[in-house]
Formats: structure tokens, sequence, C-alpha cells
């Protein structure tokens, strides 16, 4: 006995994708920034050294003195040497009036004006040591720093996003289909 076939024959659906792809751009720009550095105030000020010198002592030393200085000399000096005349003259005077007694007097008044007066030997340019006096007053610096702070200014920018979204669409590249045969 033949029995009834059932054939049965099927077709798959197949499915097409359309994908177009999404597009995303990140882009940070730099930030906007400014730097300003003010220079440093500085204020020097400045107190001058100053030496003194006196050499006075040194110039008197060695025969250099001023005209005032000089005349008190010579005349302190003049009124001694005319006191020693007038003394030397006195003396003399008496030894004359007393010629009856002492017979040499003529001779001994000759003998001391004639002889040569023996003069000093030496060295006499040379300043003692310490006559010449230093003061000296050194130089001060006072130095005044005022600092600047730096003058900043920065803006950060925003990044800058662009974003295309993606679509994926679908169609039928092939329908599904199912045929059914009986074969007797």
């Amino acid at each position: 006995m033949n029995f009834p076939r059932l054939q049965i024959q099927t077709t798959d659906a197949r499915l097409g994708l359309s994908i177009e792809e999404p597009k995303q751009i990140i882009r940070q720009p730099k930030a906007t920034q400014h730097i300003e550095q003010p220079a440093a105030i500085v204020e020097m000020e400045t107190t001058r050294g100053f030496m003194r010198i006196d050499s006075s002592q040194a110039r008197r030393d060695v025969g250099l003195i001023g005209t005032l200085e000089s005349t008190k000399k010579y005349a302190s000096e003049g009124r001694r040497k005319v006191m020693q005349g007038i003394a030397r003259r006195a003396s003399e005077g008496r030894q004359m009036m007393d010629i009856a007694h002492n017979s040499n007097a003529i001779v001994s008044i000759s003998k001391k004006n004639t002889f040569p007066v023996s003069a000093k030997l030496g060295i006499d340019f040379i300043p003692s040591i310490g006559s010449v006096k230093l003061d000296y007053t050194p130089a001060k610096l006072d130095v005044n720093v005022q600092t600047q702070e730096a003058k900043i200014s920065a803006q950060v920018n925003k990044p800058v996003h662009e974003y295309t979204p993606g679509k994926v669409s679908g169609y039928m590249l092939q329908n599904p289909s199912i045929e059914i045969d009986v074969i007797v």
C-alpha cells in the first residue's frame, strides 16, 4: 500500500542590513592664557664713604707749616733770640765794667763771638711715625627689593564635540516561503 506522502520545502528568509557608521569628532582647544611678570622694584640708597686725612703733624715734622703757625713760630724764636742777645750783651757789659779786676775780658768776649756755631747733622725730612692721622667712615648701601606678583589669566576652553549617530536599516534579501506537496 502506498501511503500518501507530504513533501515540504521551505526557503529561509534572508535579511540584509544597511549600516551607516556613527561619526564622532572630539577636539580639545588649548587653554587661552596670558602671563605677565612685572619687574621687581629695586631701590638702592648709598651713603658715601668718607676719609679724612690729617697730615699737619707730618708736615710740621718736615718743616712745612702754614703761614699762621709759621709766623707764630718765627716770632717766638725771634723773641727768644733777642732775649738771648740782650742777656749776652748785658753779661759782656758787666765783664767790661769789671775790666779792672779781670784783664782777659776782651779776649774772652771776642773768643765767644768769633767761633762758628756747630750745626746739627741728621735727616730732618722724615716725619715721625703715626704723624698722619686717618679717619674713615665706610660707605653704606641699603637695598630694598619689592617683588611683583606674576599676573596670570587663564581660560579653559570647552572641548568641541561633534557626533553624527549611525543608522542601521534592514531589508529583505529573500522572503521566506513554504511549499507543501502531497505525493500519492
